[in-house]
């Protein structure tokens, strides 16, 4: 019972408290001294975020009584249906560990609601509904895609692995028995604790979706010259580039994040600069021939490892003018000839494309068919623009959007 307990708030820091999951964690897991009582609160919690609309719509269909989206009754059904229906638990594991969070005749509703669903043999659709905010938005942006992309939000996504060095492709692929779409990445089905799998002890490889490899391989190899990565944390891109062979400054204006940076480049044996700094008032002491701006967004296209994201309120005012200022500040620092790489996991064309398109101070620089992995493709522009419905019978991928500039020289 306390990991389903810890699911129930993991659930109203979301919806109540507009937090991610990753966010609440901490708080809503206090007392779980079990590292697997932890990751069955955090899989509960996700799969009914995941699937909340169509949880609804069972339990709205067995009851004419009110139940509000933040009524605690409501919120323990979600996660005793989802458990039966997606988790495969037995009925009455469920109903043992789920029905003493709610006492009176809230219990005995849901009891009642939870018993009629089985009885009922429902089931879920092949693919999760959208909430209805996030499908009109999409249904604007990506008419042709939004179908795709909630398909892809059925399941939990594969494990993604970025190698240190990409000569081992073939190696690591055959001896973590995943696939390779991309030189220097191996995708492996998940399974068990990360920290056990071959090679993490040694820092062989590190944990990073396919989708956000790209923007840091689209500036090539280093050859010794320096890059700026702005909002590092917490390093895969600092360590691609540095395992590339370029002289990286990685900075980030959060402590706690900059530790696991250094966490990683402790592990992998790379190295960088690390700077703690707002990129709003930092002042470089050089120029770079290299920058990598993963500006903060909203993480929409981060939608299948991360379902709060189709819950949370999207700012996309305040995000959009974070972006233009760091956008603006890091073309003020590239050396002659220098490349500046763009990129947000954001499904919202406000903070990929639009930003893009404003750009006047740098030379576009397109990406290449030939830059991307087997199925990708550039856009008219130039640019990249992936979603989680892409590249589906491999596994899928993030939703991301980069573009890439050069200074004059």
């Amino acid at each position: 019972m306390p990991a389903r307990r810890a699911a129930l708030r993991l659930m109203d820091a979301v919806l109540r408290r507009g937090e991610a999951l990753d966010q609440a964690a901490p708080t809503a897991c206090q007392g779980l001294t079990r590292g697997d009582d932890r990751a069955l609160a955090l899989a509960i919690a996700a799969e009914a975020l995941r699937w909340m609309a169509d949880l609804d719509m069972l339990i709205d269909a067995q009851t004419k009584l009110p139940l509000g989206d933040d009524a605690k009754a409501r919120g323990v059904l979600r996660l005793m249906l989802v458990q039966a229906l997606r988790l495969d638990m037995p009925g009455h594991v469920v109903v043992a560990t789920c029905l003493p969070l709610l006492t009176g005749g809230p219990r005995r509703l849901a009891h009642g609601v939870f018993s009629a669903v089985l009885k009922d043999a429902a089931r879920l659709p092949e693919c999760p509904t959208l909430p209805e905010s996030v499908a009109l938005r999409w249904g604007e942006a990506w008419p042709d895609r939004v179908d795709a992309i909630a398909r892809a939000l059925a399941a939990p996504p594969p494990l993604d692995l970025v190698l240190r060095d990409s000569a081992e492709t073939a190696a690591w692929a055959e001896k973590l028995g995943g696939v390779s779409l991309a030189p220097g990445h191996v995708r492996v089905a998940r399974a068990g604790r990360i920290e056990g799998l071959p090679g993490f002890a040694e820092g062989a490889w590190w944990v990073q979706d396919l989708a956000a490899t790209m923007p840091a391989k689209l500036l090539g190899a280093g050859e010794g010259r320096t890059a700026l990565d702005l909002c590092a944390a917490p390093g895969g891109k600092t360590m691609q580039l540095a395992a590339a062979g370029w002289k990286v400054t990685a900075l980030d204006k959060s402590i706690k994040r900059l530790e696991r940076l250094r966490a990683n480049l402790q592990r992998t044996g790379l190295e960088a600069d690390v700077v703690l700094a707002d990129a709003l008032t930092w002042e470089p002491d050089m120029r770079f021939d290299a920058i990598l701006l993963d500006a903060p967004c909203s993480a929409t296209g981060t939608c299948r490892r991360h379902p709060d994201v189709l819950h949370r309120l999207v700012r996309l005012d305040e995000t959009g003018a974070l972006q233009k200022a760091l956008l603006d500040r890091a073309a003020q620092w590239l050396s002659p000839g220098g490349r500046l790489v763009y990129a947000v996991c954001s499904l919202e064309p406000e903070e990929g494309e639009a930003q893009a398109a404003e750009m006047a101070s740098l030379q576009p620089d397109p990406i290449g068919a030939d830059e991307l992995p087997a199925g990708l493709q550039p856009t008219a522009e130039g640019w990249l623009r992936t979603d989680p419905g892409m590249l589906a019978e491999a596994g899928g991928l993030d939703g991301f959007f980069v573009a890439r500039w050069r200074a004059v020289p």
